[in-house]
């Protein structure tokens, strides 16, 4: 799986086009880096950019974006009521998918030290990425702004974790009630007041700061208004720490204390864009609080949190639209796991050599594991066996995640044999080409034999759900699992064939003889599992 993540720069320019046009071409020259907004701001002479990608192109893209800044914009000619520092006043990085916090503050500390020895600007590195206390707050690091500084400015570089912008729909037009809520659930909470009154006057401490009763969300800031074009009030709320408080979580707190205030929370918007994670985490837990099964798709898990929190309350909720993940998916490839039952096939039996054998092979396995999801799910939902949802959900999801690997495989599996192709085009006319076409069509061959083992060593992990189901699943589903145990087989079997084919035209003896050895003991454990698989399967259909 791939690490996402994301890079917010502020650069401080918000009024000369041509200038933030050229600044943010440096980060579209970058591959795999995708630049998602670019939101200027006359009065803060500020622009705020968003892009995103896997972490080593987007630390390029924002060291090119912090270069091309200080090239263009004049920090002794620049107004705007937004405080700042230099010609980029802040490069946060953001953990997006599939790397952790940790991670992300190794990049901006790389990053922040190549911005200083490369471009000679200081940097400071805040919030997560700070190395003393004081530096976690922004604020500090800004003391005294650009004017402070005897050089000609400086960039903060940070990690922190995602925000998420978030609006509470109410059934009342009281900002006042709305207001209220935020207050009983923001981190910062309501001052103080003499006598517990709300018109008491406002209680301080001994160094006359407002005393607060802090709000029962922590990592939250939220307000209530009124919206013109809804007529409704609303709670607005910034999650600044979704790990902290997850999404999910808000909105129930927030419900929960609207309800007490007499007020009915009909929905929320997000506002901007959202890490996949948000929305999947809210499905598993809409799911789980339904004693429902999580072992469903990710579409499924998608629309049981859309309906569950109300986000299309308001107006159409499309995840493609919202979610980070699904905006940089590359949709220049057609995909063969998109297409129709019809299309996959003709593809298959056309004058095209592929897909062949092996995507064949990972799709049969796919195949397997679904029909032992099924089973589970079924069995998850059958009248009378409610206490073990959680049982049959837990062995769901693991067949849902083999069957996500395995589709896959089916794209890699193609993707792997045209690399060979495309090493056999690579010209020949001088030692050094051929040398080069000879080493190159070696690696293109390895890989297309390291990724059917792969299929095979995915195949062979559904077997364990197959069984489990015959075993202990809903037993009118028993002949599903027995077929599952079949395909999961011809997955292994297949895949096999490819690895010997591929492995055939390999040089390195070492590498061949190890992969040749283990794909032959998984193919022999396979043919044992499909065996006492359908012996059990079988006995339950005989009544044994």
């Amino acid at each position: 799986m791939k690490q996402l993540i994301e890079c917010v720069p502020n650069i401080s320019e918000g009024r000369d086009k041509n200038i933030i046009d050229q600044v943010t071409a440096e980060i579209e020259k970058v591959e795999g880096v995708k630049l998602l907004d670019v939101d200027p701001g006359m009065t803060t002479n500020r622009t705020v950019i968003t892009f995103v990608g896997e972490p080593e192109p987007v630390c390029e893209a924002a060291y090119r974006v912090v270069k091309k800044a200080a090239e263009l914009i004049d920090m002794s000619q620049h107004h705007g009521a937004h405080p700042r520092q230099g010609a980029t006043d802040v490069c946060p990085l953001i953990p997006v998918s599939n790397i952790t916090m940790e991670e992300v503050v190794e990049y901006a500390h790389k990053l922040g030290k190549r911005l200083g020895e490369e471009l000679n600007i200081p940097i400071y590195c805040y919030e997560e990425a700070a190395y003393i206390k004081e530096r976690r707050n922004l604020a500090y690091c800004r003391t005294g702004e650009y004017e402070s500084l005897a050089h000609t400015g400086a960039t903060q570089v940070g990690a922190r974790d995602f925000l998420v912008a978030i609006n509470y729909n109410l059934n009342t037009t009281s900002t006042r009630r709305a207001n209220a809520i935020a207050f009983d659930v923001r981190e910062k909470g309501r001052p103080m007041r003499e006598g517990g009154k709300v018109t008491g006057k406002p209680m301080k401490d001994e160094n006359g700061k407002p005393i607060m009763i802090p709000g029962t969300l922590k990592a939250t800031k939220a307000i209530g208004w009124f919206i013109e074009d809804y007529g409704i009030a609303q709670v607005s709320m910034n999650i600044t720490n979704i790990s902290v408080s997850p999404v999910h979580v808000c909105f129930e707190e927030v419900c929960a204390k609207a309800a007490a205030r007499g007020v009915r929370v009909t929905g929320c918007e997000i506002v901007g864009l959202v890490p996949k994670k948000v929305l999947m985490d809210a499905g598993r837990f809409y799911l789980a609080k339904q004693q429902r099964s999580l072992g469903v798709s990710e579409e499924e898990i998608m629309k049981i949190a859309i309906k569950s929190m109300g986000l299309d309350d308001l107006k159409p909720f499309d995840p493609k639209e919202k979610v980070i993940e699904y905006l940089i998916e590359d949709h220049s490839q057609k995909k063969l796991v998109d297409m129709t039952c019809t299309g996959f096939a003709n593809e298959t039996a056309s004058e095209s050599p592929a897909p062949g054998g092996g995507s064949i092979s990972a799709y049969m396995g796919a195949l397997g594991a679904s029909l032992a999801t099924m089973v589970a799910n079924l069995s998850s939902h059958k009248p009378g066996w409610d206490e073990r949802w959680e049982e049959f959900s837990n062995w769901a999801v693991k067949g849902q995640a083999i069957k996500d690997e395995l589709l896959e495989l089916v794209d890699e599996d193609t993707n792997a044999f045209n690399k060979i192709m495309d090493a056999f085009g690579l010209p020949k006319k001088t030692d050094e080409e051929k040398a080069a076409r000879s080493a190159a069509i070696q690696e293109a061959t390895k890989y297309a034999t390291q990724v059917p083992f792969r299929t095979m060593k995915v195949a062979f992990k559904a077997f364990e759900v197959v069984r489990a189901m015959a075993e202990t699943g809903n037993p009118n589903s028993v002949t599903d699992a027995g077929v599952g145990a079949l395909c999961a087989r011809s997955a292994v079997m297949g895949a096999h064939l490819n690895v010997k084919i591929n492995a055939s035209s390999l040089k390195d003896e070492a590498f061949k003889a190890e992969i040749l050895k283990e794909a032959a003991e998984i193919e022999a454990a396979a043919l044992v599992q499909e065996a006492e698989i359908l012996q059990i399967v079988n006995k339950v259909i005989a009544g044994e």
